[in-house]
């Protein structure tokens, strides 16, 4: 693939200030923005009642991601086939007003098993509106748009992200847990006021209602990823990218404790980081992307993600461990808003939701197997050596990723 193209060869990379100036576009990115807002504080509400009220160990902590994330490694592939036949903007509709009822048991919640089993409903329906979303933001955006779209979304889940604790903390200091749990079923429903002002024009697709027509369209989008050498490959490098991740952040506690000899503070400090890394890896992508291949800038952010995981293993000072996780974060934008730029600029429209379903279970695995895994192994060789483990295993693929491209781009010039 030539430099200076993107991943489908329709043109010339959009700016962020064209991309922004689809008002469409602007809806559905203040839609989630409102949403994402509300699911910070309400998993930060979770965290501390199962913290501090309901005094839970380790594992029952880990348990809250876990209990969101791998629902949908199971749900999601299926949930892709019916994403793929629905009306979009009614799907995301129906699921936004789903999960503001969902939310509300929250409130009333009296032990960690029932928050778990409220955290496995809203799972399932957000496997639902995943799909849906991304087909909207297809059908919203232009091909040479869709890098600066995914930036912008990009940056709005980290704005959340790192705005959300101090309201969070607040609102529980003054009221209590359960008005964040208000707030976040207030945000789904003006999110899905929101939506509904969209002209999203993709309808419904005319499909069997027999469950093995289900069966057959979902080994067909199965079968067409793995067909498909370039989403084939996007999907693995961002399965270990999120997995690399989750390593990290499920040790990083551990490390400023027992390598840094620090407390909390750095610790949120560090948490803080990887988000600030991720928005600046937005702007940073952005402007690669107009002279650089997609695959490229994936397989760089693979190995950015891997240096930084590697400079922690080999230094054990605050300074570095600052600079390392920054580098973190902006390789992580850029595995994710290439990986999510190709996928969509290479799938048809009908076969979007299940392609998209499919990446979100692959990496719900990739995550839940980070979390669980990285303490194990950490316990047997150490929190270092599991950092230099994760580096070079991500190191590997990168590079094994990098030679593919190359020899790619050499075919595709001798002909």
């Amino acid at each position: 693939m030539a430099a200076g193209t993107n991943a489908t060869g329709s043109g010339t990379q959009m700016a962020m200030r064209e991309v922004l100036a689809i008002v469409p576009l602007r809806k559905l990115t203040a839609a989630q923005l409102v949403s994402l807002f509300g699911d910070f504080l309400a998993i930060f509400a979770i965290f501390s009642i199962v913290s501090f009220r309901l005094h839970g160990s380790p594992a029952q902590v880990s348990g809250i991601m876990v209990a969101y994330m791998l629902p949908q490694a199971f749900v999601g592939p299926v949930a892709g086939v019916f994403a793929d036949r629905w009306n979009v903007k009614t799907t995301m509709i129906a699921s936004d007003l789903i999960r503001a009822a969902l939310v509300v048991p929250l409130v009333y919640s009296a032990s960690v098993w029932q928050i778990y089993a409220v955290l496995v409903a809203l799972s399932v329906v957000s496997a639902f509106f995943t799909p849906a979303q991304t087909i909207g933001l297809r059908s919203l955006v232009p091909l040479e748009g869709l890098m600066s779209a995914n930036a912008l979304m990009m940056q709005m889940y980290q704005l959340a992200q790192i705005l959300s604790p101090a309201l969070a903390a607040l609102l529980i200091r003054l009221i209590g847990e359960s008005a964040c749990f208000w707030l976040d079923s207030a945000s789904f429903l003006m999110s899905a006021a929101i939506l509904s002002t969209l002209p999203i024009g993709r309808k419904a697709a005319a499909a069997s209602k027999e469950f093995s027509s289900v069966f057959s369209e979902l080994i067909k989008g199965v079968r067409f990823i793995f067909t498909h050498a370039t989403l084939a490959f996007t999907i693995l490098s961002m399965g270990a990218g999120l997995f690399a991740v989750r390593c990290y952040s499920a040790l990083i506690a551990l490390y400023v404790r027992d390598i840094l000899h620090r407390s909390t503070g750095l610790f949120g400090t560090l948490s803080t980081l990887v988000g600030v890394g991720m928005i600046a890896g937005t702007q940073v992508v952005t402007r690669l992307a107009k002279t650089r291949s997609r695959e490229r800038l994936m397989m760089s952010g693979l190995f950015l993600v891997a240096g930084g995981i590697l400079t922690l293993a080999i230094f054990g000072n605050v300074p570095v461990t600052v600079v390392a996780t920054l580098v973190l974060g902006v390789g992580v934008a850029l595995v994710i808003i290439s990986a999510q730029t190709l996928m969509q600029g290479q799938t048809p429209m009908e076969m979007l939701g299940r392609v998209t379903s499919s990446l979100m279970s692959v990496l719900a695995v990739a995550q839940v197997f980070g979390l669980v895994v990285s303490g194990s192994i950490a316990q047997v060789i150490g929190i270092r050596n599991s950092y230099f483990a994760t580096s070079a295993l991500l190191g590997l693929i990168a590079a094994a990723g990098w030679r593919v491209v190359e020899q790619r781009r050499e075919r595709a010039g001798s002909q």
